[in-house]
């Protein structure tokens, strides 16, 4: 995982301390929408925590593999390569079961807009699938 200081601005672009924003995920919160697990998810991302990232997608997604090591490996090798920065929320659509969020993601390879399908397991929201948008 990357080090990023619990006192930093979190990297989902709330304007608070990581610590009292993603991390409290991170950790072990549940977010109680689809729209804080986007950003918890962008921010696990950004700080290189693949465990997270795992733990947050359906398995109907198609990167979800039983093979956790490679996947670890293919996220922790994508955040590490990749500077996080900023996220832009264009829409969110909130539902009971299902919700989309669609977001920009300022990365250093290039700005990525994506809508996203969340879907509820249980009590907890895990992302399912997203679908690229051409800018």
């Amino acid at each position: 995982m990357k080090k990023l200081s619990p006192n930093a601005p979190c990297p989902c672009g709330s304007n608070q301390k990581y610590k009292k924003c993603c991390a409290i995920y991170h950790k072990g919160a549940l977010p109680k929408n689809a729209l804080l697990l986007m950003k918890s998810r962008y921010s696990a991302y950004a700080v290189g925590d693949s465990k997270y990232i795992i733990k947050t997608t359906h398995p109907n997604n198609p990167d979800y593999t039983d093979d956790t090591k490679s996947w670890k490996e293919s996220i922790n090798a994508f955040s590490k390569h990749t500077q996080f920065l900023g996220l832009d929320l264009l829409e969110f659509i909130d539902g009971e079961e299902e919700a989309f969020v669609i977001f920009k993601a300022k990365l250093s390879s290039g700005d990525m807009v994506e809508k996203s399908r969340f879907l509820k397991l249980g009590n907890r929201w895990v992302y399912e699938s997203g679908v690229v948008k051409e800018m």
